[in-house]
């Protein structure tokens, strides 16, 4: 459950009026609520280590976050959106840190000049905050070691700042976009390092920013093949799962028999040597998917595993392809507030802890939300004094008791 120094920002304030029984009101409101997840500490040290506050007189890196936050939890699609809306918020902002409402032309400023860093300090420091809320270490305790997940998914852009996405087209117009990379653990569903790039940029270069170890097993997909990378994973005893390539060069030196223990969708497990110079000893195994109707080839240099376990441990992946799409899909990548590279990554990461907060309630509601339908509540309620977590438990409540008062009233 959450902390109790962080429950008690979800403070129930009892109505006066005889006739209402709700249980749900609150002294603060739903954005409140949401923001004061983030411990003060937090913002203060990340100030500090990054400081975002130099040559700053008035719009602070507290502001600035809160309005960033802002947008991303009302999906916001400019800054004129953003300046507007938060205009109507003069004389209530006392409950949420914010000291200095910003205009638009101050807002966009400070997107392209403050540094990314401060976000990111919040982001991480979030991370290590929650994250014995956000794990779920039941893949650690099978195997003795982190499960990480490593993928990358593009964001096209309205203009060239960061180059080329895809192919250039015929008129010669190529569509700017940042290539986010991502490592997420098996047992959580936030993003647990970022790294941008441009989106030409090819996978595999980020396998550099691993950090190498035996307690670690890496899952990504083919896109990440680099036989050199792999040479040192081995050597620093680091595990790693992939999909190996379709035109691939290798020479089988055993292959493994099959217990009758083993799942039936396995239909080869092998010993190979692969590389420029067949110096790379990989084990290969060769798995029918009957849900998809498809037949996988996987590397590792997990030698003591069961095959089955191997394409066990691929099929997690699917994981971060379905945070990139909660992502994409709740909060406002689509449109961004500014045309420079630095918006863009700042915009990025206030989505991230956007989202990583709502996965922090989503874990502590007995009551099984839908991500989507969670996201959409706090977005129309952002302002009202309603008491989150009561009501996300029990939003029937209030409704059976307004009908028996309605009733009551019909009396008269």
């Amino acid at each position: 459950m959450l902390n109790p120094n962080v429950l008690s920002y979800f403070y129930i304030a009892k109505t006066k009026n005889p006739m209402s029984k709700s249980k749900h009101f609150s002294t603060k409101s739903v954005f409140s609520q949401l923001i004061y997840l983030i411990d003060p500490k937090i913002i203060r040290d990340s100030a500090l280590e990054s400081k975002s506050n130099r040559y700053t007189k008035k719009f602070t890196s507290k502001d600035h976050l809160i309005s960033m936050l802002f947008c991303c939890f009302a999906k916001c699609n400019s800054l004129r959106e953003v300046s507007g809306a938060m205009l109507g918020l003069s004389g209530k902002t006392q409950n949420f840190y914010l000291n200095h409402i910003p205009k638009r032309s101050t807002l966009s400023d400070a997107n392209k000049n403050r540094s990314v860093e401060f976000f990111a300090h919040i982001y991480n420091k979030l991370l290590i905050r929650y994250g014995n809320e956000l794990s779920d270490s039941r893949i650690k305790e099978v195997l003795g070691k982190e499960v990480k997940l490593v993928d990358s998914t593009t964001i096209s852009l309205f203009k060239n700042i960061l180059s080329c996405v895809g192919r250039k087209p015929k008129d010669g117009k190529s569509k700017g976009g940042i290539k986010v990379h991502s490592i997420i653990n098996a047992d959580e569903r936030v993003p647990s390092f970022v790294w941008f790039t441009e989106a030409k940029t090819h996978d595999h270069r980020f396998l550099d920013r691993l950090k190498l170890g035996e307690d670690y097993i890496y899952v990504f997909d083919k896109g990440y093949n680099d036989y050199n990378a792999f040479k040192k994973f081995t050597e620093s005893q680091t595990s790693f799962v992939t999909r190996i390539k379709d035109n691939a060069r290798y020479d089988t030196v055993a292959i493994n028999s099959l217990e009758p223990s083993i799942h039936s969708g396995v239909l080869e497990d092998s010993i190979i040597q692969i590389g420029k110079d067949k110096s790379l000893t990989l084990r290969k195994v060769r798995f029918y998917d009957r849900e998809n109707k498809k037949e996988f080839e996987f590397i590792t240099n997990l030698f003591d595993l069961r095959p089955d376990f191997i394409a066990a441990l691929y099929k997690t992946r699917w994981q971060i392809e379905l945070v990139f799409k909660q992502l994409k899909q709740n909060f406002p990548l689509k449109y961004f507030l500014g045309d420079n590279e630095n918006a863009i990554k700042i915009q990025i990461y206030c989505t991230l802890i956007v989202n990583l907060l709502f996965m922090v309630i989503k874990k502590n509601l007995k009551r099984n939300w839908a991500f989507s339908n969670l996201v959409s509540f706090c977005k129309i309620h952002l302002f009202n004094h309603i008491h989150l977590m009561n009501f996300l438990e029990n939003p029937e409540k209030d409704w059976i008791i307004d009908k028996q008062v309605e009733h009551q009233l019909c009396l008269f």
